[in-house]
């Protein structure tokens, strides 16, 4: 019998043999690769962790002792060994399991930690509330090397090595591809020795003895600590921990589950903050996984089990294939331009960028607050930054932008990848909140490009802008074939391209980005029912253009569609810049509902919250026939 059928929970690791562990974790490995095969997700870093949370579990009594991932693409294991392996064909699929730890599907989840840097701060406040509460719990973080590049995650370290007896264990898994580890039975000892309490209790007594000495106690002990301070930042940088107050061990092998064990008992046992650092290899288990240097696997579609090629056909180039394109061009032509990541050089499109510009290319990390101040001040030295960055991490560094770049009028300009509904990674990575927020900072201007030529052209005109934040959105989704425009009005800034435009047209749709194909689907299907419409797009959606202002004069209704949300998105700014106008036409408003949005394929999310064009149809002929156009609807509200 297969090891894995009979593992329910995680207290039936803690009557397995050595044996049976290894072959679980084997057999761990070949489900994970089957399964995420088939469904697509974070194949790499859950290979990497096999041996680590079985340990984890086999030491700590889950739930009862929280586990929290950072980032949380790391608990597939987790998920298995928590009952639910028999939901993984569901994996990121609607109303299956999710790609993240989500407390809906089990009590073993407590967060759903899906972005960088936070679990510390999580870990550090259930561990204050546990020990306020008088309740002997140990609370687990697991945070991966790349999460303690985020500012968030020290700001939490700085608090717990000042926090004292908190019951709180934290496993740095480094997976870092430079680094030897120290292994071996001595240096396991005496790594684990440092977290025993007699170890303390003799640090303790060398104290008390040395400073007794007359005159030469106080000179010999701080020459003693200085030694070994100095030793052990040569030998072990890692300790850096211990200088700040909280306890270290390490490195340990991440895929020895007897050294694991080990050490992580001890850990629970000392009653305080301890660290400890565990060395694992990413994609662990399948050679085309190891072999893979670029990400060894970090996160794929749907692909072969056996030799890790890619199961879907060639599909057309991406937004992030276009941007990448550009940006080389725009680097052969402008010596002063730069660009920052943080730490996505390839998933936004950047790695070409770094290989013909090496020395203009900056990596901040998981650091993205950073990364918007860090670009303002190279744009205030003279150069000329682009920043991109996944829509949905461009909401923690909201402040930077509006106190840091915009108050300063910095010519840095932002770019957001994966704008609008992404789908499989669930509520935490929707781009979907962008222009909203964007939207109330001053002299900030953001276009939506609708195909290629107009992400060139937004790209151009953006880092041409000397004294004003600049931001470039777009979608994950293959960039469309190109929409020519059949006329245009305004010019710069204010311009708007008209795509249609029937004579007898007392509808004007307005689409923003992605959403212009959606727009002209919408325009058809009205025609089809003898509703002639005219279909625009802004090219830069903030400011508001007045010559689309103007133009809006013309039509009875005026429909908005984005893949923002509808509060407060460019489609309300519209409405609301027209309503101060006086212009009579009413407004219809379609985007993204004000709530989090459970995953699915981003047709199914978008069919679900009816953001289609065929919803939107309906919507818009039911209101017309019944010219209640005032009546809110899900998806959006109306202005008179």
């Amino acid at each position: 019998m297969p090891m894995l059928d009979s593992v329910r929970s995680p207290q039936d690791l803690r009557a397995m043999s050595r044996k049976q562990l290894l072959q679980l974790a084997e057999e761990i490995r070949r489900f994970l690769i089957t399964n995420v095969s088939r469904t697509g997700g974070h194949l790499g870093p859950n290979l990497g962790v096999v041996e680590l949370t079985m340990a984890i579990h086999k030491v700590f009594d889950s739930p009862s002792d929280p586990i929290i991932f950072d980032t949380g693409h790391q608990s597939y294991v987790h998920k298995i060994l928590t009952g639910r392996a028999d939901r993984f064909d569901t994996l990121r699929q609607q109303e299956g399991i999710s790609g993240y730890p989500e407390p809906d599907e089990s009590p073993h989840d407590w967060v759903r930690n899906s972005h960088a840097s936070s679990a510390l701060s999580w870990a550090e406040g259930l561990a204050k509330g546990f020990r306020l509460k008088g309740e002997e719990r140990t609370v687990v973080a697991v945070v991966g090397d790349g999460a303690l590049t985020g500012g968030m995650a020290w700001e939490a370290l700085n608090n717990i090595a000042d926090a004292g007896d908190l019951r709180l264990v934290i496993i740095v898994n480094d997976n870092g591809r430079s680094y030897t580890p120290t292994v071996g039975g001595l240096a396991n000892h005496l790594a684990g020795l440092r977290v025993d309490h007699r170890y303390e209790k003799t640090l303790s007594l060398i104290k008390r003895t040395v400073m007794r000495i007359p005159f030469l106690g106080r000179p010999a002990y701080d020459l003693m600590h200085g030694f070994k301070t100095g030793v052990k930042d040569v030998i072990a940088p890692q300790t850096m921990f211990s200088d700040i107050g909280i306890k270290y061990t390490g490195p340990i092998d991440g895929h020895d589950i007897a050294a694991l064990t080990n050490h992580l008992e001890q850990a629970r046992q000392f009653g305080g903050p301890v660290i400890v650092h565990c060395v694992t290899r990413k994609g662990r288990g399948f050679q085309a996984a190891e072999e893979n240097e670029e990400d060894r696997f970090h996160a794929v579609g749907k692909i072969n089990e056996f030799t890790g090629e890619p199961l879907s056909a060639a599909v057309q180039a991406t937004w992030t294939d276009a941007f990448a394109e550009e940006i080389v061009q725009l680097g052969q032509r402008r010596p002063d331009l730069v660009a920052v990541t943080a730490a996505m050089l390839n998933p936004v499109g950047l790695g070409r960028f770094a290989a013909a510009f090496p020395e203009r290319i900056f990596d901040v990390g998981i650091a993205e607050q950073h990364a918007i101040v860090s670009a303002a001040g190279m744009a205030r030295a003279g150069m000329r930054p682009v920043v991109a960055l996944y829509a949905t991490f461009l909401n923690r560094a909201f402040d930077q932008v509006l106190m840091d770049a915009a108050l300063h009028d910095a010519g840095i300009t932002i770019v957001l990848d994966r704008a609008g509904v992404t789908g499989t990674d669930g509520p935490s990575h929707n781009g979907m909140w962008d222009m909203t927020l964007l939207g109330i900072v001053p002299g900030l201007q953001l276009a939506a490009p609708r195909d290629q030529a107009r992400l060139v052209a937004a790209l151009e005109r953006a880092v041409d802008v000397e004294d004003a934040v600049t931001v470039v959105r777009y979608s994950k989704e293959r960039i469309p074939d190109e929409m020519p425009e059949i006329a245009h009005v305004g010019k710069g800034l204010s311009r708007v391209d008209v795509l249609r435009r029937p004579e007898d047209a007392k509808v004007l749709v307005v689409g923003y980005g992605q959403f212009v194909g959606a727009a002209l689907d919408l325009a058809e299907r009205l025609e089809d029912q003898g509703v002639a419409a005219a279909v625009v797009d802004p090219l830069w959606a903030l400011p508001v253009s007045p010559d689309l202002v103007e133009l809006t004069r013309g039509y009875d209704l005026v429909v908005t569609m984005e893949d923002n949300l509808v509060d407060g998105g460019a489609g309300q700014r519209l409405a609301s810049t027209m309503a101060d106008a006086g212009v009579p036409a009413r407004v219809r408003n379609f985007g993204i509902p004000k709530q989090f949005l459970t995953h699915g394929s981003r047709d199914q999310v978008l069919d679900r919250i009816g953001l289609t064009a065929a919803a939107a149809a309906m919507d818009v002929l039911g209101k017309l026939l019944t010219q209640d156009v005032d009546a809110p609807t899900t998806r959006g509200s109306v202005q008179a």
